[in-house]
């Protein structure tokens, strides 16, 4: 099993007014997402990726095409990691959703959430963990691959790898052009980073001597790795 980064698509411009861009045509990256999109390829130089898999979204492909470039890498669609059917939410100003009865319901139990004439948070989350997960078992131990997707898709990927239940995953915090980290080995996932924005990615490096699917009792040594 190899070692994922799930990338959270850059700023765009619908994030940047507000709107629920959903599956929308034409949302393309604004000014400060482009300079997020750019300061990517630094980010990650210091790690050897093997794959970059990404939504069919426009705002997804300009995140990445940078980087892509960058590492001869030719970035493979993957429409199960596209973003939320958000149905007749899409479009629509976030501040105005916070109105409907069944914003409650996709904060509390979301599990339960079905957007009117779109789909389920649960369906999000079952075809985005097989997609990864399938991605995941074409590539070896010792590989580093990329996806870049939505905020939604990333964080019921981190609830299933972390083994929270869906109705827990508003917990946690994806940010435009933010990297999370899963390693994913024969038995479990490990959660090696979230929502990481900044600049040191020496913890994504595949470890020289692992241990397996096994946790480290007591906690680890920390990421540092001796030549």
């Amino acid at each position: 099993m190899a070692t994922l980064l799930l990338v959270r698509h850059a700023r765009s411009s619908a994030n940047g007014s507000g709107i629920l861009a959903g599956r929308s045509a034409g949302v393309g990256l604004d000014e400060t997402g482009a300079g997020q999109a750019a300061g990517l390829v630094d980010r990650l130089a210091g790690v050897p990726l093997r794959q970059v898999v990404v939504s069919p979204l426009q705002r997804c492909r300009e995140t990445v095409a940078g980087l892509a470039r960058a590492r001869e890498l030719a970035p493979v669609e993957e429409p199960d990691l596209t973003e939320v059917d958000y149905g007749e939410w899409t479009g629509r100003k976030i501040s105005e959703l916070t109105q409907e009865p069944l914003w409650r319901v996709v904060q509390q139990h979301p599990s339960a959430a079905v957007f009117p004439a779109g789909e389920g948070l649960a369906q999000v989350q079952a075809r985005a963990v097989a997609a990864v997960r399938a991605w995941d078992r074409r590539l070896a131990d010792d590989e580093v691959w990329l996806a870049c997707t939505h905020g939604d898709v990333i964080k019921a990927v981190l609830a299933d790898a972390l083994g929270m239940h869906l109705d827990a995953f508003q917990r946690i915090v994806v940010d435009p052009c933010s990297v999370s980290v899963v390693r994913y080995t024969e038995t479990r996932p490990f959660v090696l980073k979230v929502n990481d924005t900044g600049g040191d990615v020496s913890g994504l490096l595949p470890p020289k001597d692992s241990s397996g699917s096994d946790a480290v009792v007591g906690g680890t040594a920390g990421t540092a790795q001796s030549a």
